[in-house]
């Protein structure tokens, strides 16, 4: 890890604000998530945070949904624009696969639009079985 960033699984060092902003306002994934339901998450979730460890300024964010034993599901991973092309995302991904690795967890599943390579660094890869999974999306809200 680089010595000028800190990694933290401490809920309360995420800035709220700033990863609301990010995930609601930049990403592909959460845009438009209101922050109630980013508070939400957060509370429901293992959270960990990279951060500047001269000025403390967080400078990523991921979210872990987790049952502790058996299952995990990896979301909400942001890099800030003015951190990326610094291995911030290497290294906050590095940080949560090693806090979870205890777990024994049966297996960690993500979904990405964009950072296929990033995640198969660290052992990722396509579903084996696809066809066996299945979701329950929202319903469609009526005018």
């Amino acid at each position: 890890m680089h010595d000028d960033l800190e990694f933290s699984d401490d809920p309360a060092r995420i800035d709220r604000p700033r990863v609301h902003a990010w995930l609601s306002e930049e990403s592909y994934w959460a845009r438009g998530r209101a922050r109630s339901t980013q508070d939400a998450a957060i509370e429901a979730s293992r959270n960990f945070g990279l951060y500047d460890r001269a000025t403390g300024r967080q400078l990523a964010y991921a979210r872990v949904v987790t049952d502790g034993v058996t299952f995990a599901w990896l979301c909400d991973v942001f890099v800030a624009s003015e951190a990326r092309g610094r291995g911030i995302g290497i290294a906050l991904i590095d940080g949560v696969v090693a806090a979870l690795e205890p777990l024994g967890l049966k297996r960690i599943l993500l979904a990405t639009g964009d950072a296929h390579g990033l995640y198969a660094r660290f052992g990722f890869e396509p579903l084996a079985r696809p066809g066996d999974w299945m979701q329950r999306p929202a319903p469609v809200a009526t005018p």
